[in-house]
């Protein structure tokens, strides 16, 4: 009888053990590269997922067949996840692309839809990219600026309106932006491609639709996380905008200091921190803009801070938004429980709070590109 059992019991392990591994399946990515790609070049694939390298564009290489293919089989990948990625020569400035004069977006599949990925670049983004271009407008830079109890110092990116240098007596309001590197120069930006943030401000100035800001870009460091959290390095990162930066900002260019053209905005841990900022310091920002923001997660306590209050004492404005492609549509939970509390304490829609969600987009620069005329309008708008 105890043979027996043991027989049972092992047929039931191999058969869980089957169930368990037919829910993996392997995906091979070949790449078919372009006679201008570098004889010495490694063609490498960086990705949403760990065996992706999580967006390392140098951290995956692809296996040499010949001269032409590029190839690799990847096994453990749960079927039917969606992946997105970006082939690379090891950095975001040498981009595959599919397009002639154009950075592309992230590719996307769907795990076991098809065995093997056949990618056809046409060129590399390295041809593109020139020092210097790619910025719409004046810009100005302030280089290693150091902060009290941070560990990095940082650069940050001044984007001037049309009109700054043609009437010197205007003053304007200050938007104050996270990842700085990301949102104007697609030489400094995290994929190759930056925010747009320049263009679409411009445009929208242009005909009317908006006010004319200076927007300030913030560069990230190797400390984000923490910084961009509710921690002690978040706190310090908080202080230096408020006691370093802005004091700089003010006294520099021509500003309006009060906290009601005051704003703050990021994407991902840069939109947590952005919602700190206003939530912490309402008295020197009066709104806020959080794209794609993380506020479930293990390294945030923004939920508990709204539950916490009995009623609206802040006079602030919030606009939060989200995809709901691939690991995005994680943070779409968050996004509408910080939205239900902040309505339960008295924030009206479309008053002090605008959400907005598109199941179509992806967590990544190209998609906040795409949408960052929404928060300009409501923060800005005419």
């Amino acid at each position: 009888m105890i043979f027996h059992n043991k027989i049972i019991l092992m047929a039931l392990w191999l058969v869980f053990t089957c169930i368990t591994y037919s829910q993996d399946t392997n995906q091979i990515f070949t790449v078919l590269v372009p006679s201008s790609t570098p004889k010495d070049g490694i063609v490498y694939i960086a990705g949403d997922h760990p065996l992706l390298g999580n967006w390392n564009p140098g951290a995956v290489p692809l296996v040499k067949i010949n001269d032409s293919i590029w190839s690799k089989t990847f096994f453990g990948f749960p079927r039917k996840l969606q992946l997105e990625y970006k082939i690379t020569l090891g950095s975001w400035n040498s981009q595959a692309r599919y397009v002639t004069n154009e950075i592309p977006g992230n590719s996307r599949i769907v795990v076991g839809e098809q065995k093997e990925v056949i990618i056809r670049p046409i060129g590399w983004s390295s041809t593109l990219i020139n020092e210097g271009s790619g910025i719409t407008g004046d810009v100005k830079y302030h280089r290693n600026l150091q902060g009290k109890g941070l560990n990095y110092a940082r650069d940050i990116i001044v984007w001037l309106p049309p009109s700054y240098e043609k009437n010197t007596n205007l003053k304007y309001p200050v938007l104050y932006m996270h990842d700085g590197q990301n949102i104007i120069d697609p030489n400094t930006s995290f994929i190759g491609y930056d925010w747009h943030v320049d263009e679409v401000a411009d445009s929208l100035i242009r005909i009317d639709r908006m006010e004319e800001i200076i927007i300030v870009g913030v560069y990230n460091s190797p400390d984000r996380i923490p910084e961009y959290s509710d921690s002690e390095l978040g706190k310090a990162y908080v202080e230096f905008i408020i006691n370093s930066v802005k004091p700089l900002i003010d006294s520099t260019y021509r500003t309006k200091r009060e906290r009601e053209h005051t704003a703050v905005m990021g994407s991902s841990m840069g939109g947590l921190i952005s919602f700190l900022f206003v939530w912490w310091h309402p008295e020197v920002f009066s709104k806020a803009g959080c794209l794609s923001s993380v506020f479930d997660m293990q390294s945030s306590n923004a939920l508990d801070l709204v539950r916490k209050v009995k009623g609206k004492t802040h006079d602030v404005k919030f606009y939060f938004d989200c995809g709901g492609y691939s690991w995005e549509a994680n943070l779409r939970p968050g996004m509408e429980e910080m939205a239900k509390l902040l309505k339960n304490i008295g924030y009206r829609e479309n008053k002090d709070l605008v959400t907005y969600y598109d199941p179509n987009a992806e967590h990544s620069e190209r998609a906040w590109a795409a949408r960052i005329w929404r928060p300009l309008l409501f923060l800005f708008g005419r």
